[in-house]
């Protein structure tokens, strides 16, 4: 095990890496004081070597490893890899590719939902975990031997979990089911800090057209400040404070300085005024122009009564295919589904239909009827006035 500190160590070990059909990756970094991750270390193991980088390491040059995480001849492993691909996303615009996420993998194969590295090195690999550098200071320089072990063992067990995970998809036939969930992480798309997007996280709090329109100027403004200023999001201004501040739409500084959540004093600054500018030109926008609400779908005590059984039924196929309901579909698929049979709902496309939202259209239509037997839900079928138990 080694840590790699100049260039010229790095371009000889992502060459000797780059033999193998995969590698697994990992990554250590801060971001409790930034909007953009600082990179302080990278894991890569093969089959013949693990080694970790020291990203912080004077003049170092990290090409030869993104020409690595780039070379469409070896899958790059990761578990949970969201934010370490943000991270080459940001570096140099690169989504690793071909990419495997484990935690991805293992809630197809039936681990349950966003299962931990922990929870799969103890369960496949039979190795209990030593988190004790967990919260280490990745940035503080030496390294500490202990550090890097545990950098290393992140990418180490990695190895085996992979040809596990692959084994079992191959044998339940599930492949494909992994590979639609990949697109998300694999589109660069996923990786773009796009300001006028950054309202989407809080779509289901805005009731109606003008609070969704502020809300959108409002987080545009916050996400540009928190980017250009690299601060987290909250040293801008708290979400809470931001969905109060586009649901009161304060068009004066005293208004908004009487908001209950807002800083003391804000309104007086330059920020305050531009918060106000973002009210005011939310409240111009032409209600025409805006995204759909994600209303409440209240088609009377029927829907509801649907959606409940829906649940239910989700926690059958849940329990009976070993996959993670959350994974199969969502309660917006649900309240989806019983209002509308072709519903745009990715409940009721590729694998997810077959496994679940075909069960769902015939409980609507009558074709499929729920019960318990020895204290577990059954799914009868009824087909020319006979039931039949399914599971």
């Amino acid at each position: 095990m080694s840590l790699i500190t100049t260039t010229s160590e790095l371009k000889l070990a992502c060459s000797r890496l780059a033999r193998h059909p995969f590698v697994t990756v990992d990554t250590e970094f801060l971001r409790e004081t930034t909007f953009w991750p600082i990179l302080c270390v990278v894991q890569v193991a093969s089959d013949d070597e693990a080694l970790a980088i020291d990203a912080l390491a004077p003049d170092l040059d990290l090409a030869p490893l993104l020409d690595l995480m780039a070379d469409a001849n070896v899958v790059k492993v990761f578990h949970a890899a969201r934010q370490d691909v943000e991270i080459f996303w940001k570096l140099a615009g690169l989504v690793p590719a071909p990419m495997f996420d484990t935690q991805v993998a293992a809630m197809v194969c039936g681990y349950g939902d966003q299962v931990s590295y922990s929870e799969l090195t103890h369960s496949i690999c039979k190795v209990s975990i030593d988190k004790s550098s967990r919260f280490t200071d990745w940035a503080r320089r030496p390294l500490a031997q202990a550090q890097i072990d545990y950098a290393i063992g992140d990418v180490t067990y990695l190895r085996d979990i992979y040809r596990a995970l692959v084994a079992e998809l191959e044998k339940s036939g599930r492949r494909s089911w992994l590979d639609d969930e990949m697109k998300v992480l694999t589109s660069a798309a996923t990786y773009e800090q796009n300001p006028e997007q950054a309202w989407e996280r809080f779509k289901s709090r805005a009731r109606k057209p003008r609070d969704l329109a502020v809300l959108m100027d409002l987080a545009a403004w916050r996400e540009s400040e928190a980017q250009s200023r690299d601060v987290p999001r909250s040293r801008v201004l708290k979400d809470d404070v931001l969905i109060e501040v586009a649901l009161a739409a304060p068009r004066s500084r005293e208004a908004l300085g009487n908001l209950r959540a807002f800083p003391r004093g804000m309104e007086r600054s330059k920020a305050g005024d531009e918060i106000l500018a973002a009210v005011e030109h939310g409240l111009a926008r032409d209600p025409q122009t805006l995204p759909r609400l994600q209303r409440e779908r209240r088609n009377g005590g029927g829907s509801a009564a649907t959606v409940e059984l829906l649940k239910v039924l989700l926690r059958q196929v849940s329990d009976e295919s070993g996959v993670a309901s959350k994974m199969i579909a969502t309660v917006e698929d649900l309240e989806a589904i019983a209002a509308d049979d072709r519903a745009d709902a990715p409940a009721l496309h590729g694998w997810r239909r077959k496994l679940f939202g075909e069960r769902a259209l015939e409980l609507k239509r009558g074709d499929l009827a729920l019960t318990v037997e020895n204290g577990r839900v059954v799914v009868l079928e009824w087909r020319d006035g006979k039931e039949a138990a399914t599971g």
